[in-house]
């Protein structure tokens, strides 16, 4: 039967939206990354399962590929004060420009002109407003002595979303266990409930690890304020593929492996690399503001593993364009309907795609 090809309706960000009780938000990590639960849906069916996250290696299969992202959360939020008034400072690094110059954004922001000097940790850390941004965010020159991001583990905290409002214990549970690259603004949040262990099980049963990185920005958690979803600006952030990772998820699809991507934002830094160089992946980096959303054709990967997303955020639509709309969000009414956690500390969803079959000639 043939397709007919027609212009999609104009997708509305209230397509999007499901009830919520605040008291699913996860406001804690659990003491062990594997015993979140894990929603397994069928990509094509929308059928579903309720299993732990330990869990995960059943649904893997010799072959596949699992595309991991390695970058690390920055401790990026600061207390200080001014050293000319004595005046409460919040500032938190979002990106740098050059060697000690970061972008940042203040709190109060009215209070911080170019010149401002910030003083953190008695003096161990000043920082100079050398710019003012259109958006309202500053430019500071760090001033210190020593290694920068010594200093920075010393006296920053981790910039958690701004629904997470318990304080957190243990900065380590805020990172995956493979975190490796400096850089994010926030967590690629599905690789939390990883261990070491569970890697190295995957990895015995024949499934391929890779891992790319891409830093978190806080746009992140911006909520889309247009009402047709095609006018939503994404913002853009940072990613890096190399050689090796880009040669085994070639592999893996020419074998008729399954590439299952770890996250939203290893999904985006994978089709934004594919969609690049035509459907194939090559050592690459750059900047990516793609925007996922249902009609869109995926080109590098066939399954996603991932956390509960907001209401009308850009993340839902990732997940509906992988799946369809219909199967997501009778998915999310369900796990409300289970009490699954939600957000960056909650339980996990995997979007099962069918095993290849794999034809000999």
């Amino acid at each position: 039967m043939m397709k007919t090809t027609q212009q999609p309706n104009t997708l509305n960000v209230n397509d999007f939206d499901f009830e919520l009780p605040e008291e699913l938000i996860a406001q804690t990590p659990l003491l062990d990354r594997t015993s979140s639960r894990l929603l397994v849906m069928n990509k094509e069916s929308g059928k579903t399962e309720h299993k732990h996250f330990r869990d995960i290696i059943d649904y893997l299969h010799e072959g596949d590929t699992l595309v991991l992202n390695d970058t690390r959360v920055l401790p990026a939020r600061l207390m200080g004060v001014k050293e000319d008034t004595g005046a409460n400072i919040e500032l938190l690094l979002l990106k740098q420009i050059e060697d000690d110059v970061w972008e940042t954004l203040v709190k109060p922001a009215k209070k911080v002109k170019v010149g401002t000097v910030v003083s953190f940790g008695e003096g161990l850390l000043r920082a100079e407003c050398t710019g003012i941004l259109d958006h309202g965010g500053r430019h500071f020159k760090m001033i210190y002595d020593g290694i920068f991001y010594e200093i920075l583990d010393q006296l920053g905290e981790m910039p958690l979303p701004p629904y997470i409002r318990e304080k957190l214990e243990d900065q380590d549970r805020y990172q995956t266990v493979f975190a490796k690259e400096r850089g994010s603004a926030a967590a690629p949040t599905a690789g939390l409930h990883f261990t070491d262990e569970l890697l190295k099980k995957i990895e015995e049963k024949g499934v391929n690890i890779a891992f790319i990185t891409l830093h978190v920005g806080l746009g992140t958690f911006r909520p889309v304020s247009v009402e047709s979803i095609e006018d939503h600006e994404m913002h853009a952030e940072f990613y890096r593929i190399n050689k090796e990772t880009a040669e085994l998820i070639n592999n893996t699809k020419a074998q008729g492996g399954r590439v299952i991507s770890v996250g939203t934002t290893s999904t985006r830094t994978l089709e934004s690399v594919a969609n690049k160089f035509g459907g194939e992946l090559k050592e690459d980096s750059g900047w990516t503001d793609i925007f996922i959303f249902p009609g869109y054709d995926f080109k590098a990967i066939d399954g996603l593993i991932t956390n509960f997303h907001l209401p009308k955020s850009t993340l839902v639509m990732l997940v509906s364009a992988l799946s369809n709309r219909d199967n997501i969000l009778n998915a999310y009414n369900e796990a409300v309907n289970e009490r699954y956690r939600f957000f960056s500390f909650g339980d996990a969803m995997f979007i099962e795609p069918q095993k290849k079959e794999t034809h000999h000639d």
